[in-house]
């Protein structure tokens, strides 16, 4: 009985569903990593909120302990200080985002009282880009942030 030899074909390339497969693939992780890389104005604001409320819980802390006032005041051309502070002890005097800008109060005062009267600080970017967050303390409990209503 002869042998019959059979031949296949065997393809060179991609067909162009696969690629097309392939590219769409690629476009959404491109997208995926291009967001979770992004950081929104919003997200930076509420970073510096949250730091702003550590260090002034630091000023009145180091207030209470050496009892003398410390203040905490916005400046003129961007940043910020701590007046009072003990010999020695310091804390940062900038905002991490130069965009970073206070609405209403500059200057609160942190102690040297265990009890505080009601305080507060509206932060905002220079761009207005989303809302407003407030940095508050009712006198009593650490500062905190929330946002406007």
């Amino acid at each position: 009985m002869p042998l019959r030899h059979f031949s296949f074909k065997t393809q060179g390339g991609f067909t162009l569903l696969e690629l097309l497969v392939v590219i769409a693939i690629m476009a959404l992780a491109t997208a995926g990593v291009s967001l979770s890389l992004r950081d929104s104005g919003q997200a930076q604001l509420e970073r510096e909120a949250e730091r702003l409320a550590a260090l002034l819980e630091a000023g009145r802390a180091q207030s209470r302990a050496s009892g003398v006032p410390v203040r905490w005041r916005v400046l003129a051309q961007g940043g910020f200080r701590f007046e009072g502070l003990p010999q020695g002890s310091s804390l940062p005097q900038q905002w991490l985002d130069a965009r970073t800008t206070v609405l209403g109060a500059d200057s609160l005062l942190l102690g040297p009282e265990p009890l505080i009267a009601p305080q507060q600080v509206v932060l905002a970017r220079a761009d207005r880009a989303g809302p407003a967050l407030r940095v508050a303390t009712d006198g009593l409990h650490p500062f905190h942030v929330e946002p406007l209503p």
